[in-house]
Formats: C-alpha cells, sequence, structure tokens
C-alpha cells in the first residue's frame, strides 16, 4: 500500500476533506476519494468524515491500497461495439444484461465480456467487481454505454458525468397521456426508507436529479416520449415518471405488476451518448437504433417506430 501525506495550507483552509483530496490526488475520482475516506484516510491521526473543514495545519493521511486482481471470469460473449480504441469501448447493451457482477449475478454480464474482449485493458479505478465501469444502466434497459480502458480515461469520463455536460437521452413508453407536451422534472432522489431495494423522491436527503422530458406520440393510454438526462441517479427516470404518474411499460418496481404486452423489462432505450474524448478534446457522439421489441410495441400501440434522426432535445 502506498501512503501519502499532505498538510492544509492558508489557501485550502475551510475546504471539505473531500475537495481537498480530490485536489492533491488529481488521478483518482471523487467517488473513489469518498470512499476511501471511508477507510483509509485519516486527518491528524483520527478518522474524518468528508465533509469535514480543514483548518490550516490539519495533517491529512491518505492510504492508496494495491490493486487486487479481479475474481471475474473472462466470458467470450458477443458485443454490439458502436466504437472502440486504446482509450474507450462504447457499447450496445442490450435489455436483460447486468453491467457488472453483484450477488446473484456473477456471471454473463458485461464486464465477464469486456475482460475477455480487452484481454485486461481496462480501468481499475471503480475496483475489482467494475474493471472499466465509467456509468451503468440498468439491466433491463438497452443502449449505449461507454467503459474505460485506463484510469486516465476513466477519470475525463467521470468528470464530465460529475459536471453534467455528458449527452445521454433516452427514449421510452409510459402511462398515461400527457397534459403538457414537455417539461423538467427535478427532484431529490435516495433510498426509499420503504423499501431499500428501491429509489424514491424524497421530500428530505437525497441527491438532486433533474430529468427534461418531450412526448413524441400517445395513443391508448399510453405515451411515447424522449428523456435527457441532466444528472444521472440510480433509476432517474423510472422513478421520475413513476412519480409524476407515468409510470414505465414494463417496469413492475415502479409501475403496475402486470404488463399488457409480456415485456421482461421497462421500455426504455438509452438511444444517444455524446462526450469530450479524453485523449483527443474532441465531442463524439453514438446512437443505438430502437430495439425489435420496443419497435413492436410500438405498433401494437398503433404509433409511429420513429428513428434516430427524429428532432431530439
Amino acid at each position: 500500500m502506498n501512503t501519502e501525506q499532505f498538510v492544509c495550507g492558508i489557501e485550502e483552509e475551510g475546504m471539505r476533506l473531500d475537495s481537498f483530496l480530490s485536489l492533491k490526488l488529481p488521478d483518482v475520482t471523487r467517488s473513489r476519494v469518498q470512499k476511501l475516506i471511508d477507510e483509509y484516510v485519516f486527518v491528524n491521526g483520527k478518522k474524518a468524515g468528508k465533509s469535514l473543514k480543514l483548518k490550516v495545519g490539519d495533517e491529512v493521511s491518505v492510504t492508496l491500497p494495491e490493486a487486487v486482481e479481479a475474481e471475474i471470469n473472462a466470458e467470450n460473449i458477443p458485443l454490439d461495439i458502436l466504437y472502440e480504441d486504446s482509450d474507450l469501448i462504447v457499447i450496445n447493451k442490450p435489455q436483460g444484461m447486468v453491467v457488472h457482477p453483484a450477488p446473484g449475478h456473477y456471471s454473463g454480464t458485461l464486464v465477464n465480456a469486456l475482460m475477455y474482449h480487452c484481454k485486461g485493458e481496462l480501468s481499475g479505478i471503480n475496483g475489482v467487481m467494475r474493471p472499466g465501469i465509467v456509468h451503468r444502466i440498468d439491466r433491463d434497459t438497452s443502449g449505449v454505454l461507454v467503459a474505460a480502458k485506463n484510469d486516465f480515461a476513466h477519470k475525463a469520463l467521470a468528470e464530465q458525468l460529475e459536471k453534467h455536460s455528458m449527452k445521454r437521452i433516452y427514449k421510452g413508453i409510459v402511462y398515461n397521456g400527457f397534459k403538457e407536451p414537455e417539461g423538467t422534472i427535478e427532484t431529490q432522489i435516495g433510498r426509499s426508507q420503504r423499501d431499500r431495494k428501491k429509489m424514491a423522491v424524497l421530500k428530505a436527503g437525497g441527491r438532486r436529479a433533474v430529468t427534461h422530458y418531450r412526448v413524441i406520440d400517445a395513443n391508448g393510454g399510453f405515451s411515447f416520449a424522449e428523456f435527457r438526462l441532466e444528472t444521472g441517479r440510480t433509476h432517474q427516470i423510472r422513478v421520475h415518471m413513476s412519480h409524476i404518474g407515468h409510470p414505465l411499460l414494463g417496469d413492475p418496481v415502479y409501475g403496475p405488476q402486470k404488463c399488457p404486452y409480456n415485456l421482461k423489462g421497462q421500455a426504455l432505450h438509452a438511444e444517444v451518448l455524446g462526450f469530450v474524448h479524453p485523449s483527443t478534446n474532441k465531442y463524439i457522439e453514438f446512437s443505438a437504433d430502437l430495439p425489435e421489441y420496443f419497435r413492436e410495441v410500438l405498433k401494437r400501440l398503433g404509433m409511429k417506430e420513429w428513428i434516430l434522426s427524429e428532432k431530439t432535445l
């Protein structure tokens, strides 16, 4: 393990501990810094919380644990690769694929597939269970996702996510018609107090979540809509749509238990992902067509099979 020692100077007085460490450890993401604080950071020899405000002369010690070889099997799982270079890989993830290993899902995940395809060339910032994973989309949500092949690219992409500068557009089918053709939902989202496996809109606590939506078509008690994420909280679109009375079709967690179209999960597709490339500093954008099952539902609802060239937010 490698231990770093820092002393708070006059210009840094009043900074939060997590902000101070993010400044001192430029190659470590903020989320990783916060995890380090839980176990490996001491201020003046004592444990401290991330929100501690430092004073001049405070001594901050942080131990950086050595990377551990992931005990995850590489699996030869076909991938729909939209783009790949030495820094990153962009995938069109199918509905039903889990992004990273977790209890009950230690094989068949995107990580298993990436480990085989990239042959060990994946970033290690998010730990051994999530090599290369910068962001995730739910198992039953399909669409575009980027993974990092090295820590430099991972940090650059993570910073864009944190600053909400990544372009992320989804399309989904929801229950009920909208009174307004477009709008913005802004709430606090956090873990549900009634069911810890679910997320919820909270009156106090949680994290700020902003979703912009636009109705594309509607028919028979359902609406086809586009969603642009300003933030990226867990289950954000699903929670926000349920919150305003428009749960996603096929989502038994935040909507009706029974789905009239026998779907395998929520009708939600990550259609567009755009970001600045870590090495070239040029903006690049990727898109993936709606899956066939999604188009079939639109047909059955009597809605047009809208394509990617249709105007987006």
